[in-house]
């Protein structure tokens, strides 16, 4: 945990180091206080991580950290302006402390800032960072946009539903751990293990929030639970919950789904003990399971001292024993 916390720190002091122009404010503002909002910062210590497991030194990816710790919330602004979200990390979002306008626009001047910095990255790894940052910036984009169509249709599968959370949440950490591990000299097999491994975790981590969304404590989440719930979400739970429910349940699910006037707190509950009639949390969690499962296998696969890999391990369990 000491090694964890030095890379936490080095992290800090970068993003704490990036220089904004002195106008306009309202542009640079925002993106100051999208960062004060803190987090776990998951993404760059993965990557620092990674270089690290290879026998690299970590201040070789710092640049690369902290541009994908600068993308990951430039996406948080944006998704919270999408979503209507109030809260973020206990804090009111840009788009609710500024307006709409200024949220996008300065989520457009974060995503800059992170390129700047991916592009920082030393030779011989920079065509290859910075190709995989901007496959793995798209397929984020595709990711966001399946979910949103997912909001006007009935019949979204489950796996639909796994592959859209894939590419909006899974690759991002599949690919902070592969930058990593490219700038540590990792060959091309283990780079691709170091890759499915995250892959796989930001799929129970997103299963995981999910649920969390919903059952979670709102003071450890560090926002409003229910939301998800509120927006009509093609959650996990909710992709399952529709296939499982019969006579007078089904008919209140689909009330509630249909609903344009209603109390939050009253459609919260109501589709909460839908929910748990079904098992449909129960469900979730075994996902989470399952894909923590084969995170843990191609972690196994790659070809270091498994002492080398006990960071990993120890962050990924911190991360999927959140709260259950």
């Amino acid at each position: 945990m000491e090694k964890l916390q030095r890379y936490f720190d080095a992290i800090e002091a970068e993003l704490s180091k990036i220089e904004y122009a002195a106008e306009p404010d309202g542009l640079y503002a925002p993106v100051r206080y999208e960062l004060s909002l803190g987090g776990k910062r998951v993404r760059p210590l993965l990557t620092l991580l990674a270089c690290e497991m290879f026998a690299g030194d970590y201040r070789r990816a710092l640049n690369a950290a902290v541009g994908l710790e600068v993308f990951h919330n430039f996406t948080l602004l944006h998704d919270d302006v999408m979503d209507k979200a109030d809260v973020r990390r206990g804090k009111p979002t840009v788009h609710k402390v500024w307006d709409e306008n200024t949220a996008i626009l300065s989520g457009d001047a974060m995503e800059i800032i992170a390129f700047r910095y991916i592009a920082r990255t030393e030779a011989p790894h920079t065509g290859a960072v910075v190709e995989l940052f901007l496959k793995t910036a798209l397929e984020i984009c595709e990711g966001q946009q399946y979910d949103m169509e997912f909001e006007r249709r009935d019949d979204v599968t489950e796996a639909e539903y796994i592959e859209m959370i894939r590419l909006k949440t899974a690759v991002l950490l599949g690919g902070a751990l592969k930058i990593g591990a490219i700038i540590g000299g990792a060959s091309e097999t283990d780079a691709d293990c170091v890759y499915r491994f995250g892959e796989s975790l930001g799929l129970a981590f997103q299963l995981q929030d999910d649920w969390l969304d919903v059952y979670g404590d709102p003071a450890r989440f560090g926002k409003k639970i229910g939301g998800d719930i509120l927006n009509n979400k093609k959650t996990y739970m909710l992709i399952n919950a529709r296939q499982r429910v019969e006579g007078k349940d089904a008919e209140e699910l689909s009330r509630w789904l249909g609903a344009a006037e209603y109390d939050p707190s009253e459609k919260i509950a109501a589709v909460t003990a839908l929910y748990d009639r079904v098992g449909a949390g129960d469900l979730c969690l075994r996902q989470v399971d399952e894909y923590s499962r084969r995170a843990i296998e191609a972690l196994r696969q790659i070809g270091v001292d498994e002492a080398a890999k006990q960071p990993l391990y120890d962050l990924a369990n911190s991360l999927i024993k959140r709260d259950h």
